[in-house]
């Protein structure tokens, strides 16, 4: 048995780059609002160390909100061509605004001024207007850097929890769960 559920999945991590070359990072998210309520979606892993894995997204959003309110949360990676899955449980925090600024910096300009055109998770009364909103950013933003938006942020899921999951014939899968325990972490395994 390893020690290291990071190093684990940087090996992974590594081999599903390899098998799944498109959308490797794809990765879902599940968080609950106050009265318990759950709720999923897909969001892109654009970093992880051992502090843990990083998406970006308007705080404004649903999600942006849940979090907000109970900042925990489940990711899920699945990658079907190796037969594997690992799940991630624990808090959620916001990256530093270097951080977001560095990433954000990064993201086609197209994308940076989506961040600002999008009032994500509200009701559009038709897509005509969120298209003449974003024109017109572009136009504000013509031969100009577009900055961050303030309600554009980073989240970090510090994990308290990570399970590796292996399919097997039969239903015999393999679960291998890592749970914290202190500054370090102590493994076991579980029932398929």
């Amino acid at each position: 048995m390893a020690t290291d559920p990071h190093a684990l999945f940087e090996e992974w991590f590594a081999e599903a780059r390899l098998a799944e070359p498109e959308l490797t990072e794809a990765v879902a998210l599940a968080t609950a609002d106050p009265s318990g309520m759950p709720s999923v979606r897909m969001v892109l892993m654009k970093g992880h160390d051992r502090r843990g894995f990083v998406f970006y997204t308007n705080s404004r959003s649903r999600k942006g909100g849940e979090l907000a309110a109970n900042p925990q949360a489940t990711m899920l990676f699945y990658w079907k061509a190796l037969g594997r899955q690992v799940r991630i449980e624990g808090k959620v925090e916001t990256v530093t605004d270097a951080e977001a600024d560095a990433y954000f910096a990064t993201r086609a300009r197209e994308s940076q001024l989506g961040a600002w055109a999008s009032d994500q998770s509200q009701p559009m009364a038709n897509r005509e207007d969120f298209e003449e909103r974003y024109q017109a950013l572009a136009a504000e933003h013509e031969a100009r850097e577009v900055p961050r938006p303030q309600h554009w942020w980073g989240y970090r899921l510090a994990p308290d929890r990570i399970e590796f999951w292996i399919d097997r014939a039969h239903r015999l899968h393999e679960r291998r769960l890592f749970t914290r325990s202190g500054s370090g972490w102590s493994e076991s395994l579980l029932y398929p």
